[in-house]
């Protein structure tokens, strides 16, 4: 294998690009590292096995990652117990509860349940399965069902581990709406996965959509779906805004590892495929 990736090939096939941008043409010398970086990781794990430096590279990145966000999303859970030992709940997060139950109807309060129950236990997995599938069926191949589910177990990990180091207290009960949740608050899982889940299918749809309109229609509407569930469970009382926060923050760092991770290894198996034999 060489030492450095090949520069991309100048038609690349159109499950690598996202309209004109290959996904294998890495425009900073951080994404370069990170590319070489893991080629030699996984080449030397490819020698104990029979997978390909593609593959070990592509598990090797989102493990990296992993780990960063798993740092994170704990230094977060300290700064936020901090916060909330300083009385900062009284500067953001009670005005913005307070808000929410002021604005509820009765009407509003059965529709906002019947959205966030999307994101909840059941819901999202079925999405992530419904979806997977789809998105399987579209590609004509396993690579999203691949990355659904290195996301979701990340992100399931994220949101037990974030909720064990924090420990913190979900708002009183008398401002919430039933049914009530007796987890830690922090950080909100239905944000968390949503956004995880659903950003991994946006990145998907919008490699396998030709017209830039119905990429831009996907993003619009799958973002939008991820703040209202967010938003959602501040406005049912269920968590702090500060929680949605960062579920929000740390699914975005998640969905950023796992899809470098995914470019790494596109750009890996274009290189493998472009060596001479032998070399």
């Amino acid at each position: 294998m060489p030492s450095a990736p090949l520069p991309p090939s100048s038609s690349p096939p159109e499950d690598e690009r996202i309209g004109d941008r290959d996904l294998a043409d890495w425009r900073t010398d951080a994404g370069r590292l990170v590319v070489r970086g893991a080629a030699r990781g996984a080449t030397l794990v490819a020698r104990l096995g029979r997978w390909s430096v593609a593959n070990l590279a592509l598990l090797l990145t989102v493990g990296v990652g992993l780990a960063v966000v798993w740092g994170f999303a704990a230094t977060s859970a300290e700064v936020y117990e901090n916060v909330v030992d300083r009385d900062g709940i009284s500067v953001v997060d009670q005005p913005v509860l307070d808000w929410s139950v002021a604005a509820r109807t009765p009407m509003t309060e059965r529709l906002a349940t019947d959205f966030t129950d999307l994101g909840g236990t059941i819901g999202m997995p079925v999405i992530a399965v419904v979806v997977t599938v789809g998105l399987a069926l579209l590609w004509r191949g396993w690579t999203p069902v691949v990355l659904m589910l290195i996301a979701s177990a990340g992100s399931l990990a994220m949101t037990l581990t974030g909720k064990d180091l924090a420990g913190r207290a979900r708002p009183p009960r008398s401002l919430t709406v039933p049914p009530y949740e007796t987890s830690a608050s922090f950080p909100s899982g239905h944000t968390l996965n949503a956004t995880v889940v659903l950003g991994l299918t946006a990145y998907l749809l919008v490699i396998w959509l030709r017209k830039k309109r119905w990429r831009t229609v996907v993003i619009i509407g799958l973002g939008a779906f991820v703040v209202a569930m967010g938003l959602s469970r501040v406005y049912l009382g269920h968590h702090w805004l500060t929680d949605v926060v960062a579920g929000w923050a740390i699914g975005l760092g998640w969905l950023a590892c796992v899809i470098t991770g995914h470019r790494v290894r596109l750009t890996l198996e274009r290189s493998r495929r472009a060596s001479p034999p032998g070399g």
